[in-house]
């Protein structure tokens, strides 16, 4: 085996105790090995073996996780951008993570249900998922550093105009009942947490990333190998443990990606008529393929109530749509 990549890491263990490791990508006859390998003085103390296959791209999945899994430890390597990726974050960057850092730890948990109390209320007042209100760090945001102004609100990360004119009003009745602590500008949150507990969570943050990162290309090898073999959209949710919704969101990446799921569409058509794929393929070239609702509705009616819902039915548009943008990728969008 042929070794492509070394490099030697680094950490502090016990009383001021420096321990070694060596992280290495070997190849052979086209196999890719990764492993990681623990040394105590000059001696080795064990060997793991990361990633064994054929996959370049796996491979380097499943060596960004784990190298972000260590590094979360407290190992810190010799030669830097380990990641192999573009990871130089600017000084704005580095900002909007240290608050991020600080509200996920010294957020105020009552003023932080209070939010996610009133994001319940309006987004079922306003027919809205709540995430499209205020994601979870945003709130924790808020609740960390009680803003009492529109100005203070807008030094947030996450917080536009739009959001601030929208919902500050009601962010604001909240935070200003409560004392804080620190005021604004933010600048002294960079003085106040401990750099070495923010460099760790931040490779925390980096194994999260790349743990989806590796499950989403796992599930699209899976369902590649399905659809393949002709299995529908059943036997790809048994098989990779999914939703219907969310198999269909991979096919529609796979799709994009030059990939063909033609085998699966013919499987999952096949009984529906000629004349009702006609009228949908016809609505898409009348309306456009940006949105489904208005497809449905003119091929089926604004009343259309099936008995078993209507999801069945947005599977066949999004199905004929993957057809069609094959076919016409150069006349999609929105019609005039």
């Amino acid at each position: 085996m042929q070794i492509v990549f070394m490099n030697r890491l680094s950490r502090i263990s016990g009383v001021d105790q420096e321990v070694f490791a060596q992280l290495w990508i070997g190849e052979e006859e086209g196999l890719w090995r990764l492993g990681w390998r623990d040394f105590s003085g000059e001696q080795e103390t064990g060997d793991s073996l990361w990633y064994e296959g054929g996959s370049w791209n796996e491979m380097l999945c499943v060596y960004r996780h784990e190298l972000a899994v260590k590094m979360g430890d407290g190992y810190r390597p010799l030669i830097d951008g380990v990641f192999h990726e573009e990871d130089n974050l600017s000084g704005r960057s580095q900002e909007q993570l240290k608050l991020q850092y600080y509200s996920e730890h010294y957020g105020n948990e009552a003023v932080f249900e209070e939010l996610c109390s009133w994001r319940r209320g309006k987004a079922s007042s306003e027919r809205k998922a709540p995430y499209i209100l205020a994601s979870n760090r945003l709130l924790r945001m808020i609740s960390a550093f009680l803003p009492r102004t529109p100005e203070e609100l807008l030094q947030l990360p996450g917080v536009g105009e739009g959001k601030a004119s929208q919902y500050g009003a009601d962010w604001l009745s909240i935070t200003s009942a409560v004392e804080r602590e620190h005021d604004f500008p933010l600048s002294w949150v960079n003085h106040t947490i401990d750099e070495e507990s923010f460099v760790s969570w931040h490779y925390k943050q980096k194994e999260l990333k790349y743990k989806k990162q590796l499950e989403r290309l796992r599930l699209r090898r899976v369902l590649l190998q399905g659809i393949e073999e002709g299995q529908g959209m059943e036997q790809l949710t048994a098989l990779s443990g999914v939703s219907r919704r969310e198999v269909l969101e991979v096919v529609e990446e796979l799709e994009k990606d030059g990939y063909s799921a033609e085998k699966l569409i013919a499987f999952e058509l096949s009984e529906v008529t000629s004349e009702e794929q006609n009228n949908i393929w016809t609505a898409y070239e009348l309306i456009g393929d940006n949105f489904l609702k208005p497809v449905l509705y003119k091929v089926y009616g604004e009343d259309f109530a099936p008995a078993d819902g209507l999801d069945l039915y947005y599977e066949r548009l999004r199905l004929i749509r993957l057809r069609i943008r094959r076919e016409q990728p150069a006349t999609l969008g929105m019609a005039t």
